[in-house]
């Protein structure tokens, strides 16, 4: 009979939370410590599964080397070999009583911003330890439930600052340039992922990507160099023009004309959410504040 959940020595597994990326992932408590942890459990059905056991391996092997409170920890991988394969793998992950950006959208600026400030610390910290994360994008935010803050999750497409990659990876709507033309990442690989999450986040709008799809005896992804993207404050006037013009520059085809540094990217921020605070006569609020938690 076949299992309907997994099973993990150690851990008392709870619920079914989640899919995502040839992954079912679970709620659970470890028995010893009586701590709540996530497990990401992969099964090899077939070849087309190793990218994923792939993508959890690199994923414990980043995370395990950060240390931020916005950057979700792994605490432990464990892979079941048969036939000298990893034919399962589990990843205990830190329990994160969250909601998906995507799924939680702010609608006022003065609720975006402390996200977006957020965000720009995680990616930051990626950035002091040497890690790009590759694959920022509103899916792979949670906003926290009952306390202040963020987590960025899901470091399975991330890489080491430099690193060219033999394959595209990413998320269409999201990836650089670079990571179509399989070139060095950097730290401008994610202000412009980045600036593609704050460009929906702030219009509710997909950036329209620089990828066209065609068939040409293999899948392949062509250039086609987009300039026809309507700054945010036009598709939606409460966006502070700083911002708009902020926005525009992290998505810059040329990474060379995007800012160099997140680091760069938090400073205008900060300036601008005084600039918010100021004409609203405010103080700041935690991360989606009233917005996010009037759906819950």
């Amino acid at each position: 009979m076949a299992r309907t959940f997994a099973q993990l020595p150690g851990y008392d597994i709870q619920a079914r939370i989640g899919r995502g990326a040839g992954a079912v992932i679970y709620s659970a408590r470890e028995y010893l410590t009586r701590r709540e942890v996530s497990i990401k459990h992969v099964v090899r059905h077939g070849p087309e599964d190793d990218r994923f056991l792939e993508q959890a391996e690199i994923e414990y092997d980043v995370a395990t080397k950060l240390d931020h409170p916005a950057l979700r920890k792994c605490f432990d991988i464990v892979r079941i070999r048969r036939w000298l394969k990893t034919a399962e793998l589990y990843l205990v992950m830190e329990w994160v009583d969250g909601v998906r950006l995507e799924d939680h959208r702010p609608t006022a600026v003065e609720r975006m911003l402390p996200v977006f400030l957020e965000i720009a610390d995680g990616l930051s910290a990626m950035h002091r330890f040497g890690y790009v994360h590759a694959d920022m994008k509103p899916n792979n935010v949670l906003l926290l439930r009952n306390a202040r803050g963020l987590k960025l999750i899901d470091f399975g497409q991330s890489c080491p600052i430099g690193h060219t990659k033999t394959r595209i990876q990413g998320t269409p709507d999201f990836m650089a340039p670079e990571q179509v033309l399989r070139q060095p990442l950097d730290q401008r690989t994610d202000v412009f992922n980045f600036g593609a999450t704050m460009y929906w986040t702030t219009t509710g709008k997909w950036f329209k990507t620089l990828m066209n799809k065609g068939e040409t005896g293999v899948k392949k992804i062509e250039i086609d160099l987009r300039s026809d993207n309507a700054p945010p404050n036009t598709i939606n006037p409460k966006v502070p023009p700083p911002l708009s013009s902020l926005i525009m520059e992290c998505c810059e085809n040329n990474k060379a004309d995007r800012p160099r540094e997140m680091r760069d990217v938090r400073h205008r921020l900060e300036l601008i959410q005084h600039m918010v605070h100021k004409r609203l006569g405010t103080h700041g609020g935690k991360p989606g504040g009233k917005d996010r938690d009037s759906r819950e």
